[in-house]
């Protein structure tokens, strides 16, 4: 069976935000059965040898499945959705627009919106420039999504897929600051459509039950 490595304890700034959640999200939309393996971060479960053949990285999400091994979740989020035939276009066109996009999510989305957090997660208050630069990023790249979602309920098709589960998790988890997202209304209400799917309601509920804070 399909074994997902994900959170059993982890921080409590990072709880509810971790990107095993993409996976998870996945996971109950596709309604594909798996075991969940918890890993206990303060307890450093994932710094160890055994681990890291699983995760070069020790970072959360990894699987395996029934020996093939996948870490990096988008990438997991792929394998699934061709795996499963779900959540991804079975024509060449269709998947290499979600794939477009699911690069998109991580390459040029994440990065402001990742770099600002941190930023805000350890300044000591004379880093004015470097947080000035980061959110001029981030508004660069939020006014061209924008525009893209002038006419579009999803990122890359007509239909929901992957590319959306990972676009609206870094939406959701990357901007902490509501004041970010305000002057990009179709950005938000593409965040919130998402969001208020049941699978993720029922992904986060679950998640939120059985995730302590370390």
């Amino acid at each position: 069976m399909l074994k997902v490595y994900g959170f059993s304890k982890v921080n409590a700034v990072a709880r509810g935000h971790t990107r095993d959640l993409r996976v998870l999200w996945a996971l109950e939309e596709m309604q594909l059965p798996f075991e969940l393996a918890g890993m206990d971060h303060p307890a450093h479960d994932l710094n160890t040898e055994a681990y890291r053949r699983l995760s070069p990285f020790e970072q959360i999400p990894s699987i395996d499945d029934d020996g093939l091994v996948v870490s990096e979740s988008a990438a997991i989020v792929a394998y699934l959705a061709k795996k499963s035939g779900r959540l991804i276009p079975s024509d060449r066109a269709g998947e290499a627009q979600v794939m477009r996009w699911c690069f998109a999510a991580m390459n040029t989305v994440e990065p402001p919106l990742l770099g600002l957090m941190v930023l805000d997660w350890t300044a000591d208050g004379s880093c004015g420039k470097h947080r000035e630069f980061l959110v001029g990023w981030a508004n660069r790249v939020l006014t061209n999504l924008e525009r893209w979602f002038a006419d579009r309920d999803f990122v890359a098709t007509d239909g929901f897929t992957v590319a959306d589960i990972l676009m609206t998790h870094v939406l959701s988890s990357g901007i902490k600051d509501e004041r970010l997202i305000a002057p990009y209304p179709g950005v938000a209400s593409y965040r919130d459509r998402c969001l208020a799917r049941p699978a993720w309601k029922r992904t986060i509920d679950a998640y939120c039950a059985r995730v302590e804070a370390g």
